[in-house]
């Protein structure tokens, strides 16, 4: 019998499952960047990039949502078609899953009930854009992403850009530390923040050789660990946006959205509008940059994990 099969809360792509069963990486992606970012048909061509990175790296592309009472597990494009153009679909974290797993709705995994999903279907992989983190002000409003608590429950590798630069980036850091959270800079010095190469702070690690990445992750896991390893990845020079810059814009929009008693769950996408408008797009063009990038680089790393497991290491 198979490792990998089909249960009453996981649904395989034939492809995918595939993949998994003779050991070829796989990469999961979330769905809310399907769901809830670019209009249609601009969402489906641009989660066909992302997908199309990772085969062109050698890995197998697994897109995640919530349809009929289980996780879909590697998207078909009549799926990803499907996602992009219904209205509606709830944006799933971690804490909303069991609902819309009850419900037998559609649900779009955002960071945290993506990695969720991967560890529960074997994939030891996933990729995105910036994860959430630590928001600025939180010794008051205790506003911490679930990402964070997540990347302690959820055994897979992440690969991102950082953490959004709307977010205090120093207090994410900190997070990760306390939680023991392996934190390793991809051929880089620095935790990027987005779109922006840096965020100011320096990644405690920097590893330049996959399968030394591939190495640190097996150490952790085989130390009894049962949390994620995260590997940050900058945006590439030609699309990031000036720090200084991005960091003027959010701290008048934070001043705005304090007028306008904008916070909690709002003020995420309030702060995000304010950057994108300001930058007259750009974020836009830098956010849809780095989905593309960290799949390429999720699914290199993912590779090198493959071949590092084949060889003994």
């Amino acid at each position: 019998m198979s490792k990998y099969t089909n249960t009453e809360l996981l649904q395989y792509s034939e492809e995918v499952l595939d993949a998994l069963n003779s050991g070829k990486p796989v990469v999961a992606l979330e769905s809310t960047v399907i769901a809830h970012g670019l209009p249609y048909p601009e969402n489906v061509a641009t989660a066909m990039k992302i997908e199309q990175a990772v085969r062109n790296e050698g890995a197998v592309p697994a897109t995640v949502g919530i349809e009929n009472g289980k996780f879909v597990i590697g998207m078909t494009e009549q799926d990803i078609d499907r996602f992009a153009s219904v209205k509606g679909i709830p944006k799933t974290t971690s804490r909303d899953i069991p609902v819309i797993l009850a419900r037998r709705g559609m649900g779009a995994t955002t960071v945290a009930s993506s990695i969720v999903a991967a560890d529960q279907a074997g994939v030891a992989f996933f990729a995105s854009a910036g994860i959430g983190g630590v928001h600025r002000g939180a010794q008051k409003s205790m506003d911490i992403s679930a990402d964070l608590i997540q990347f302690t429950r959820s055994k897979v590798a992440v690969v991102c850009a950082g953490a959004k630069s709307i977010l205090d980036l120093g207090l994410t850091l900190e997070y990760l530390e306390t939680q023991c959270v392996p934190l390793i800079a991809w051929q880089s010095d620095d935790f990027p923040a987005f779109y922006c190469e840096s965020s100011g702070y320096r990644s405690p690690h920097r590893m330049d050789d996959a399968l030394e990445v591939a190495s640190a992750i097996e150490h952790h896991w085989r130390l009894g660990n049962n949390s994620a390893v995260l590997i940050t990845a900058p945006i590439d020079k030609e699309n990031a946006i000036d720090r200084d810059e991005v960091e003027e814009i959010i701290q008048a929009a934070a001043r705005q959205a304090e007028r306008e008693g904008i916070r909690g769950p709002g003020a995420t996408p309030y702060l995000m509008r304010a950057v994108a408008q300001a930058t007259q797009g750009r974020t836009v063009k830098a956010n849809m940059s780095v989905l593309i990038s960290n799949a390429a680089v999720g699914a290199r790393l993912a590779v090198a994990h493959a071949e590092f497991l084949r060889s003994g290491g």
